[in-house]
C-alpha cells in the first residue's frame, strides 16, 4: 500500500514536465505559459503537509491515507479530461494537496506499525519506489505522450492507485485517532503561507530569475512568515508543527543532513539530464537510459546498509555515503564534450552506490530517539525537511550555471559551467559529509537492535500494549 502511494505521488510529481509541450499545442499556448501547471503542484504539495500530523492524530492514519489517496486518483483523472489551462491549473492544485497529506500519512503509519529493527528491514522494499518513480517518471512519460496522449501522463495514476486504495480499505490496519487536542488554525495560516511562498520563490527562481520581483518578493515574505511561524508555534501549547521536536539532537542532525544532503543528490539527478540534452545534443531517451542506472546503484547500497546499520550505525554509513557522493561528483566535473554515455551511466551508477548510504539509515535514525506519540509530528516535519530540500536542489543547480557562465553565452552554458556546477555541488556534499561523522548515533544502533535505552520498562510495556491494540483494530 506505502510502496504503491509513493510510487505514484512521486511519479506525478516528474512525469507532467514531459507532456507540457503536448499540452501546449492542443491548448494553443507556450510552453512558458503552462507554468502554472508544474509549480502549483509542490507550492499545494507544501502548504498541505502543516496539517497532516493533526488529521492522522484526530482521525487515524489508515482513514487519512485512504482519503487522500481518493482524493488524489479523482483529481488525476480530472487532470485527463481537463478542456482548458485553468480547470487543469485547478485540478493539479487538488494533486498537490492530496500529495502533501499522502507522504506523511503512509510514513506515519509505517512508522506507528513497525519497531525500529523492523523499519531497517522494510526500507529495502521501500527504496525502490523512490529510486525507480523519478528515474522511470520521463521514459514512461515520453512513451504515454508519443503513442497515447498527454492525458494519460495523469490517467497512468489509476492503474496503480485503485488496487492500492481497494487492498488499503479491505486488508490495512493502522492506528486509530487518539484525539488531537485543539487545531492550530493560526499555525495552519502561518505555516501554510511561509512553506508556499518559499516553495514558489525556489521553484520559480530559476525560470523567471532570483532578481525578478516575483520571486524576490516571495523569498522575502516566505521568510518573514517562516520567522512568524516558527516563534508562534515555539509558544503555542498544542502547535500544529511541534517545532520543539527539533531540540532531539539525533532528530534535529539527521534532518540537517538529508537537508543538506538533498542538494548534491537532487542536484545531480537535475543537472546530468541538461548537460546529456543541452550540451552534449543527445535525445531525451538517450539522456533518461543514462540517468537510470542510479537507481540499480540505490537498491544494492540499501540491502547492505540494512545489514550493517544495527552493527556499525547510521554515522559511518551515512559519512561514507556522502563522502561517496562528492567523490563521484568530482568525476562528473571531469566530463566534457567528448564524454561518452556509457562514461555517464558507470558514474550515475556510482552515484547511487553512494546515495544507498544516505537515505534509508538517516531516515531510520531521525525517529530512534522520538517518543511513540509524536511520531506522526515527526513524520511531518521529515516530510517538510525533505520537500524543502528537493527543491532547494534545482536553485542551487541553476545558480551555480549562472555563475558559471559569460554573460554572452547565458542562453547556453558551455562546458565549464556544468563542470562548476558538480563542483559546486561536491563540495556542499563534502561539508554534509563532514557533519554526518559527528552524528551520535548510540541510540539509533541500540533501537535496530531491539534496544530502548531511553525509555523505562514500565513504558515499554504499555507501549506493547497500545500497539497490540491497534493492530486488533
Amino acid at each position: 500500500m506505502c510502496v504503491s502511494v509513493t510510487f505514484i505521488a512521486i511519479v506525478d510529481g516528474a512525469i507532467t514536465t514531459v507532456a507540457l509541450p503536448s499540452i501546449a499545442r492542443q491548448f494553443g499556448l507556450t510552453t512558458a505559459a503552462l507554468d502554472g501547471v508544474v509549480v502549483i503542484y509542490p507550492v499545494c504539495l507544501a502548504m498541505a503537509i502543516p496539517s497532516s500530523a493533526w488529521l492522522v492524530e484526530r482521525c487515524g492514519a489508515k482513514r487519512v491515507l485512504l482519503v487522500a489517496l481518493a482524493a488524489f486518483l479523482a483529481s488525476s483523472l480530472l487532470c485527463g479530461t481537463a478542456a482548458g489551462l485553468g480547470p487543469l491549473v485547478a485540478y493539479r492544485a487538488v494533486q498537490g494537496l492530496s500529495a502533501g497529506v499522502l507522504f506523511p500519512a503512509s510514513s506515519a503509519l509505517l512508522l506507528h506499525t513497525f519497531s525500529a529493527a523492523e523499519q531497517v528491514r522494510l526500507s529495502r522494499y521501500m527504496i525502490v519506489p523512490q529510486q525507480i518513480a523519478p528515474a522511470a517518471a520521463p521514459i514512461l512519460g515520453g512513451l504515454l505522450v508519443d503513442h497515447l496522449s498527454w492525458r494519460w501522463v495523469f490517467y497512468v495514476n489509476a492503474p496503480v492507485g485503485v488496487p492500492a486504495l481497494l487492498f488499503g480499505a479491505l486488508f490495512l490496519t493502522g492506528h486509530r485517532g487518539r484525539g488531537a487536542g485543539r487545531f492550530d488554525l493560526t499555525g495552519l495560516l502561518l505555516t501554510a503561507s511561509a512553506l508556499g511562498t518559499v516553495m514558489f520563490g525556489v521553484c520559480e527562481g530559476p525560470e523567471r530569475g532570483w532578481t525578478s520581483a516575483p520571486v524576490t518578493v516571495a523569498l522575502a515574505v516566505g521568510t518573514v512568515l517562516t520567522a512568524a511561524a516558527v516563534a508562534f508555534e515555539l509558544r503555542t501549547a498544542e502547535p500544529l508543527l511541534k517545532l520543539r521536536l527539533f531540540a532531539d539532537r539525533l532528530f534535529r542532525d539527521t534532518n540537517l543532513i538529508n537537508f543538506l544532503g538533498l542538494v548534491p543528490i537532487f542536484g545531480a539527478l537535475y543537472l546530468t539530464p541538461l548537460f546529456l540534452q543541452e550540451r552534449l545534443g543527445r535525445t531525451a531517451l538517450e539522456s533518461g537510459t543514462s540517468t537510470f542506472p542510479e537507481a540499480f546503484g540505490v537498491l544494492l547500497t540499501v540491502q547492505l546498509a540494512g545489514v550493517l546499520y544495527a552493527r556499525v550505525g547510521p554515522r559511518l554509513i551515512v559519512g561514507c555515503g556522502m563522502a561517496g557522493v562528492s567523490a563521484v561528483l568530482l568525476l562528473f566535473a571531469g566530463c566534457d564534450a567528448h564524454t561518452g554515455l556509457w562514461t555517464v551511466r558507470a558514474y550515475m551508477f556510482l552515484l547511487g552506490l553512494a546515495m544507498g548510504g544516505v537515505f534509508m539509515p538517516t531516515m531510520v535514525a531521525s525517529v530512534a530517539t522520538i517518543d511513540r506519540a509524536d511520531l506522526s509530528q515527526a513524520s511531518t516535519l521529515n516530510t517538510v525537511v525533505r520537500q524543502t530540500g528537493g527543491a532547494f536542489a534545482p536553485a542551487a543547480v541553476t545558480t551555480a550555471l549562472v555563475l558559471g557562465t559569460p554573460a554572452a553565452a547565458a542562453a547556453h552554458p558551455p562546458v565549464g559551467a556544468y563542470q562548476h556546477a558538480y563542483v559546486v555541488l561536491a563540495a556542499i556534499a563534502a561539508v554534509t559529509a563532514v557533519f554526518a561523522f559527528t552524528l551520535p548515533d548510540g541510540a539509533a544502533r541500540a533501537a535496530a537492535g531491539g534496544v530502548t535505552r531511553h525509555r523505562s520498562l514500565p513504558v515499554r510495556r504499555r507501549e506493547e500494549a497500545v500497539r497490540s491494540s491497534e493492530a486488533a483494530h
